[in-house]
């Protein structure tokens, strides 16, 4: 396997002067998305110790925010160049187009990842009913709340979304507004903003019951026999996403460098600390759990609570940073083999950023396989570690793989 040059990976085909903001791609992206795949990866693996060292442990946001940010952002140059060229009905073609492929993605993720948990239920090697795990227990069992005819359609149709599959619907529906957005954009991008806002305002549960409005909510229902809605409501997370959108697009203005902004930012992710879940389980602050039941509206992950928001852009913009213009810090200088190494990781961690769909699904059907090999193998350090760096090299292995795919080799040049 050869590794691309970073600085070939990342940089831009020189723009017309007329080309949007959204045509040129910051090596940021692809890096911190890419990052963001490894740590969904360790996040989802059942009993994995590393989870409990992840970035969300110690503050409000997690993953999540970069991936759905950074998916924002790159839909900015993905299809926001699309609308530019070819017009506002074509651009809604493509995203259409777009949806349909994460649907089957979504549908294909869902049936791979029930059969490896048949699969190894029925092993008779690990000690878990693994499918049982996931609470996929209407599949298999007649109950006077579901029947089991129906119970596919409802999944085929959205109408049954199980927790552990939700974060592609919610990118569904998130993708499926951008048309909207894009047609207000003509209007006027405070009307644009407007509309972002009002709809996440929408989403709300805690806001809009305090002013009787509770039947207004925006949501989607995740099962028929039941009042339990969708975990990633795509009406709260719309903001993350079209907020990259947004600075990709040039609808927002990069934020300025300097020490006043970075000293606040700072204070921001240093003063969440406390009130993590580091802050609760290292430093023992026992009144953080009173704080976070108190104020859970604020930092609440379904309906993204504002706290998530302002803790996420203070961390993204030191991040961005620390990065440097166009990630020029991220890029290896010199020739010495601690560069070399570095130039290496840092094509694979690009790499895994650019095909991040591929290596989403990949990794939501790998977490499965990890827990069961630990489930069997134990749960050392050593096993851990083993388990995980085995899984990293399979995303990678996917993520050339798409790359290759996407390059269609076999067409004559």
């Amino acid at each position: 396997m050869t590794f691309a040059d970073p600085s070939q990976v990342a940089a831009p085909a020189a723009a017309p002067k007329a080309a949007a903001p959204a045509n040129v791609r910051d090596l940021r992206l692809d890096f911190f998305r890419g990052i963001a795949m490894f740590i969904i990866l360790i996040a989802h693996t059942p009993g994995n110790f590393l989870t409990s060292w992840i970035p969300a442990r110690w503050g409000f946001s997690d993953a999540t925010e970069i991936f759905v940010f950074c998916s924002g952002m790159a839909s900015a140059i993905a299809f926001g160049r699309g609308f530019d060229r070819v017009g506002w009905m074509l651009g809604t073609a493509r995203v259409a187009f777009r949806v349909w492929q994460v649907y089957w993605a979504h549908v294909g993720l869902f049936f791979a990842t029930l059969a490896l948990t048949v699969a190894l239920t029925d092993s008779g090697i690990g000690t878990r009913n693994y499918w049982g795990q996931l609470n996929l227990w209407m599949i298999f069992v007649e109950s006077d709340k579901w029947a089991n005819p129906d119970i596919l359609l409802n999944f085929m149709t959205l109408r049954w979304v199980p927790n552990y599959f939700d974060i592609l619907p919610m990118y569904m529906v998130v993708l499926a507004l951008m048309p909207i957005v894009m047609a207000l954009s003509r209007i006027s991008i405070a009307a644009t903003g407007a509309f972002v806002v009002f709809v996440w305002i929408m989403g709300q549960t805690a806001f809009l019951q305090a002013f009787g409005l509770g039947a207004w909510h925006f949501e989607f229902p995740a099962e028929p026999w039941s009042d339990r809605t969708w975990f990633f409501n795509p009406f709260g997370w719309q903001l993350i996403f079209f907020t990259g959108f947004a600075l990709m697009r040039g609808w927002l203005p990069k934020p300025p460098v300097n020490t006043t902004l970075i000293v606040i930012a700072a204070v921001i992710v240093i003063a969440n600390v406390p009130l993590s879940n580091i802050g609760v389980r290292e430093f023992g602050f026992e009144w953080a759990r009173d704080w976070r039941v108190a104020y859970r509206p604020l930092i609440d992950k379904s309906d993204f609570g504002v706290l998530r928001f302002v803790q996420f852009l203070a961390l993204a913009y030191l991040a961005w940073v620390a990065a440097g213009d166009k990630g020029g810090r991220l890029l290896a200088t010199g020739s010495g083999l601690v560069a070399r190494i570095w130039q290496r990781i840092l094509a694979i961690i690009l790499k895994v950023g650019q095909q991040s769909l591929a290596v989403f699904v990949t990794s939501m059907f790998t977490a499965r396989l990890m827990g069961f090999a630990m489930d069997v193998m134990g749960r050392d350090t050593a096993t851990v570690l083993l388990v995980n760096l085995v899984g990293a090299c399979v995303l990678i292995a996917v993520a050339y793989g798409a790359g290759w795919f996407k390059s269609q080799p076999w067409r004559v040049k």
